[in-house]
């Protein structure tokens, strides 16, 4: 059972483990009994069968959904549903957990704020897959515990890229024009979060062009940017921080996940300011 939960990490996949914790009476299995649910729907194990199993198969699938453990108590001497002539009466717990596949940072660009995400990304359990155009930026030498490194054109290297649900992707390129193609790119994929650095300035003008093109606001409307919480963050060290806390967040469902400045997207589809009426705001250097 363990080398099918990791082999469904692997995969990208996801499961839950039910396991029976708690026994009184007689049941038709033991304590630690376990069974493992795929996503696909198939089991590996058993914690008894007939109704009991089937209420938990079901709670399973909830649980991979939602990706929080649940604890089902079920009481065999009272409810009648569960005389199936297989048991003697008793109570059980079963605790169900998920099996989440571990995730995937896409992180474009490889400079000081890159570089920081990844440390602290990769020290929060992400693997990191970095893609910069610079080769003398993005290397083995300067991100060892990447999963991969990829040192090519942008647009050469998307095509051969498919982000998953699990698979979260930063934009910390060192110009709009690399940014605005990754980001074209990125908000038609399934990833889970997708994040772009940069002044809410930049962010509307990038919004704009892509608006252009024929994108439809609603793409936006999921993107995390200026990326990152608002901590106060100046020094690349402290962007990586702020990036990342909102990466876990959104990996742990947390209520400060969503977007924090989705009304950018409609700021976006207004009519753009004069030269009088435009205000510059600073710019992080993701470099």
């Amino acid at each position: 059972m363990y080398e099918e939960i990791v082999k469904l990490r692997r995969e990208g996949r996801r499961g839950a483990v039910a396991t029976i914790v708690s026994v009184r009476g007689s049941i038709p299995s033991f304590r630690s009994a376990k069974m493992l649910v795929r996503d696909d729907g198939s089991l590996v194990g058993t914690i008894g069968g007939g109704c009991v199993e089937a209420e938990v198969w079901q709670a399973a699938r909830e649980v991979m959904e939602g990706e929080k453990a649940r604890t089902l108590k079920f009481d065999l001497n009272q409810n009648p549903k569960y005389d199936t002539g297989l048991v003697c009466g008793g109570t059980l717990e079963v605790f169900v957990e998920p099996v989440l596949p571990v995730p995937v940072l896409y992180l474009f660009g490889a400079g000081h704020v890159a570089f920081s995400v990844y440390n602290v990304a990769h020290s929060a359990g992400f693997d990191v897959v970095v893609v910069d155009d610079r080769e003398s930026f993005a290397n083995r030498e300067r991100f060892p515990y990447a999963r991969e490194v990829i040192a090519a054109d942008f647009e050469q290297t998307l095509a051969g890229l498919a982000p998953n649900e699990s698979s979260y992707i930063v934009i910390v390129t060192r110009g709009h024009r690399d940014d605005m193609r990754v980001l074209r790119w990125a908000v038609q994929t399934r990833a889970r979060y997708v994040g772009m650095i940069g002044s809410r300035r930049k962010v509307i003008a990038v919004y704009r062009e892509l608006g252009k093109e024929g994108l439809p606001r609603q793409l936006f409307e999921r993107v995390h940017a200026p990326v990152g919480f608002d901590i106060g963050a100046v020094t690349p060290e402290e962007i990586g921080v702020a990036i990342t806390a909102e990466l876990i967040a959104v990996r742990r469902q947390a209520a400060s996940a969503l977007p924090h400045l989705r009304y950018i997207a409609k700021e976006a589809e207004k009519p753009e300011p004069s030269a009088e009426e435009d205000v510059d705001v600073a710019e992080m250097d993701p470099l």
